[in-house]
């Protein structure tokens, strides 16, 4: 219906009171679905009745008041103009009780008194045209009822209109009433229905303004169903949601797409269901329960014809579509209006009632959480199944409720062990700090013998990662003491969990038992076990040995095949850090991102944090200082640091790190002030936190500590067999620590050693080794070992090492004053720094060359010079600087000499440099 129809059925209504000022008595049947309207078209009426100059006469029912004798006639009578003797009349039959007067068998009410009563409205109707109207009359009195039945019936000739409205779901008090109107010569049934879409949209544009309402008019018909009182909730709603300002200073959102659904609309639908009676209000409990219109008459004992015409007049009046409610506020509104001590039988009710029918045991869980408790059997393989249905779709909270349930409900205690560890695994998804409570019950399981060898694994993990060290040791040994290690799931996992123990906490590796040799080749890993274990390996590999490209190609087949579902954490983990480690983080990087991603949509923050932590330590290699600031932090704030337990040094670290390296030293102060578990440096995590908190101690001056830290975690290295120089280069620190502090021999030891443990696969480790070396040599032999590193470093895609090592190249030319080189390669480094916003550096440049020198100069800019150099140009300038002639080159690149020349004469011009100052500036040519 749209606003165009609702006036056309006013005008009907006038039209009655015309033929009524005629002398032609007529009535009108007002109905129509509860809350569509009906008040609003009687209250329009009386008004244009007033203005037509009829006496107009109003009343409502109401349902608190249906049992007060005569309540609707009084309102009717209570200010109309009647003569003194009138008023005599009428006032004593209104003071008089109900049962005083000797009432028929079949009637409500006296029948002198009911004569009495309309004869006064009929001498009223004499003096002036008589309009009458009476809302809600379903909750009016039955004497009242049967007083405006008598009425009806002789005004035939009389100047009255009577309009009546009520709902049609609500029933009568006294069911002639209705029966009387409609049989009755000359009434009009008039039907109010629901706003059309069109009706919705010129409402809406009336309160929110035409572009806004344009908007929202889809939805808010398709919540409201076009019932007035819903929409009206709605636009409130909307209006609060989108036009106040935030005390944050935010604009007002008035432009805003999505319409706001609140506890407004919810109301609203609760007022409605309220105003349709016990019955309707009984059926939307069952369905707001149900979820679903099947099987409500089951649950609530009653017919199921009764259920489906309820349903059907809720979806007449606008509160259902397709048999369940518009909007889930709307259902969560009839729950919340519930007793709880009903909701929680119907829901009690309802579980025993779907896993009757074979409903999904997401379905039949999701009552038994919301149900008291019960000890049927089946309740516990219910909520074990749905947990792990939850789980594999990322509903990672509610399969914890689920799992806390099966807890609380189950009696045995070996299966109760087995519970209490998927609920750590789960909640490990959301907060590893949460499952702690219940690790001290899993210890005494696994003391009484209750505890699966699998799970005890899982134990010790939890006990590890919160520093429970010796209760992970007791942990170990105790498994090694029973004949679990015999069973091809605990055998499996002792194959996975040894390398991974390795990589994260060395020295528990003794305690770890020995898989039985019998069942060596006999148990057969599922696909995700085999995955972590292939992880597991690959970065024990990576952390032990030097990387190859196989080794590293394997991680990444890791990733493409693991999905992080329940089981895929700890493999996503390992295979990210073997790539980082193996000094590919460009390549981790995007699987890196991609992995968050997941971890948000499936409702993971604990995992999400981990990843981040990761993340952190990727940017750290890129040289995205910023990057890896803000990265640690988020993952900080996710996971507080009470909750970390000891991987907290790893995020920890790379935020050090990172402010160290911006040289913003009183915020790295503050995070060395946070606490840390003492139990740290008995793990990996441990390593990265004495890494950057000597690094710290290096910047700021504290030479004697940074070496402290330095050899401390190189010592721990060794000692583990983690001495991989992509995993943390220990000797670069500890010799850029000695070079300090004067020690160049010792330092030069140090980087000899480094150099020759990187071979050919750790670049990045090598070119800061080389970058180090150099400032152990004469100032003169400083720059070829320079350009060595900048051209390991520039293929690495660390920006923060390589803009170190041209930084040192650019103050070996200033010190040598061979000032042009120094400001030509000073201009790339100070690109370089700027992206890294890496201060300290920034401050030694500008020491170098002044402080607007680099980029200030009027010589091309790094852009510049990469544009300015064509490929021809590149491939003979470097074979110019490693010596070549130009006959040689004009060879090698099948060209004349000629051209050679002219390549490398427009090369001098550009960049203004000669043939023996090519190589110092090199990486700056060929970027």
């Amino acid at each position: 219906m749209s606003l165009v129809e609702r006036d056309e059925l006013l005008d009907l209504l006038s039209g009655l009171l015309a033929d009524a000022m005629r002398g032609r008595g007529r009535t009108a049947l007002v109905g129509g679905a509860v809350a569509v309207g009906k008040s609003a078209l009687l209250d329009a009426f009386a008004d244009e009745a007033l203005k037509a100059g009829a006496l107009t006469l109003v009343a409502a029912g109401s349902e608190s008041e249906s049992d007060i004798h005569l309540g609707v006639m009084e309102q009717l009578l209570q200010d109309a103009p009647l003569t003194a003797e009138e008023r005599l009349k009428t006032d004593g039959l209104f003071s008089a009780e109900a049962d005083s007067h000797p009432v028929a068998h079949e009637s409500p009410v006296d029948p002198r008194a009911a004569q009495s009563l309309c004869a006064a409205l009929l001498a009223l109707s004499v003096r002036q045209p008589l309009a009458i109207v009476v809302d809600d009359a379903h909750h009016a009195d039955q004497a009242s009822l049967a007083c405006l039945s008598y009425l009806v019936r002789r005004i035939r000739t009389a100047r009255i209109v009577v309009c009546v409205g009520h709902s049609e779901q609500a029933p009568y008090r006294h069911t002639g009433f209705r029966l009387e109107l409609l049989r009755r010569p000359g009434n009009h049934n008039i039907q109010v229905p629901l706003l059309t879409g069109e009706g919705v949209a010129a409402v809406a544009a009336s309160r929110l303004g035409g572009e806004a309402a344009d908007r929202i008019a889809a939805d808010c018909h398709a919540a409201s169903g076009g019932n007035p009182l819903l929409l009206d909730a709605l636009l409130a709603d909307h209006r609060t949601a989108t036009y106040t300002v935030a005390a944050s200073g935010t604009a007002p959102r008035a432009n805003a797409a999505d319409l706001v659904v609140a506890d407004g609309y919810g109301h609203a639908v609760v007022s409605c269901l309220r105003r349709s009676g016990p019955r309707t209000l009984a059926v939307a409990h069952g369905l707001a329960v149900l979820g679903s219109p099947d099987a409500i008459d089951r649950l609530l004992g009653v017919d199921a014809e009764s259920v489906a015409q309820t349903l059907d007049e809720l979806t007449t009046a606008g509160l259902l579509t397709t048999g369940n409610f518009r909007h889930p506020v709307a259902r969560s509104a009839v729950l919340r209006e519930m007793d709880s001590r009903r909701r929680a039988e119907l829901h009690q009710e309802a579980a025993a009632l779907t896993y009757g029918d074979g409903a999904p045991a997401a379905v039949v869980a999701e009552h038994l959480v919301a149900a008291p408790l019960t000890a049927a059997p089946w309740v516990l393989p219910v909520l074990e199944q749905a947990a792990e249905v939850a789980l594999s779709e990322g509903l990672v909270e509610r399969a914890v409720e689920y799992l806390k349930l099966a807890c609380g409900t189950c009696s045995d205690e070996r299966r109760l062990a087995r519970l209490r560890t998927a609920l750590v695994r789960a909640e490990w998804r959301v907060n590893p700090g949460t499952p702690a409570p219940h690790l001290a019950d899993l210890v005494d399981s696994q003391r009484l013998g209750h505890l699966r060898g699998d799970d005890a694994l899982v134990l010790a993990r939890a006990l590890l990662w919160h520093g429970r060290f010796e209760d992970a040791r007791d942990v170990l040994v105790r498994l090694g003491q029973t004949g679990e290690t015999r069973d091809p799931e605990t055998a499996s996992e002792l194959r996975t969990t040894r390398p991974w123990l390795h990589c994260s906490y060395a020295p528990f590796l003794e305690y770890m038992p020995e898989t039985a040799p019998e069942q060596h080749g006999r148990d057969l890993p599922s696909f995700a076990a085999d995955h972590r274990l292939e992880a597991a390996v690959t970065l024990d590999s990576v952390l032990s040995t030097a990387p190859s490209e196989q080794v590293l190609a394997r991680a990444e087949r890791v990733l493409r095949r693991t999905r992080l579902d329940e089981a895929g954490m700890d493999t996503v983990e390992s295979a990210l850090l073997a790539l980082t480690y193996g000094e590919r983080p460009g390549r981790a990087a995007p699987w890196c991102d991609g992995l968050i991603e997941e971890a948000v949509a499936r409702q993971s923050p604990g995992r999400q944090a981990r990843l981040l932590s990761i993340r952190a330590e990727i940017s750290l290699r890129q040289g995205d200082l910023a990057g890896a600031e803000r990265q640690a932090r988020q993952a900080l704030r996710i996971i507080p640091v009470s909750s970390w337990g000891v991987p907290v040094g790893s995020a920890l670290a790379s935020l050090l790190l990172a402010l160290t390296a911006m040289g913003r030293y009183e915020e790295a102060a503050d995070q060395l002030a946070r606490p840390a578990p003492d139990t740290m440096l008995q793990s990996r995590y441990g390593l990265h936190y004495l890494h950057a908190r000597g690094r710290y101690q290096l910047d700021t001056g504290n030479l004697d500590a940074a070496l402290s830290d330095f050899r401390t975690c190189g010592d721990l290295m060794v000692r583990w067999g983690l001495d991989a120089p992509g995993f943390i280069a220990w000797r670069n620190e500890s010799a850029e620590a000695l070079v300090q502090h004067g020690s160049p021999d010792e330092a030069r030891r140090l980087l000899e050693e480094q150099l020759a443990l990187c071979g050919t696969t750790a670049a990045r480790a090598r070119g800061a080794a080389q970058r180090i070396l150099a400032a152990t040599a004469p100032l003169r032999q400083r720059a070829p070992l320079l350009r060595q590193a900048v051209d390991l470093l520039q293929h690495t895609g660390d920006r923060y090492e390589l803009a170190r090592a041209l930084t040192d190249l650019t103050r070996v030319h200033f010190r040598l004053g061979e000032l042009r080189l120094a400001r030509l390669v000073g201009r790339r480094t100070w690109d370089l720094v700027q992206q890294c916003q890496a201060r300290p550096l920034a401050l030694t440049l500008e020491t170098s060359l002044g402080k607007d020198t680099p980029v200030a100069e009027e010589e091309p800019t790094v852009a510049g010079a990469e544009s300015a150099l064509s490929q021809a140009e590149r491939r003979v300038v470097e074979l110019a600087t490693r010596g070549c002639t130009n006959r040689e080159i004009a060879k090698r690149l099948y060209v004349t000499v000629s051209t050679v020349e002219q390549h490398l004469t427009n090369v001098y011009r550009k960049f203004s440099v000669t043939r023996a100052e090519l190589s110092s500036v090199l990486p700056v040519l060929t970027g």
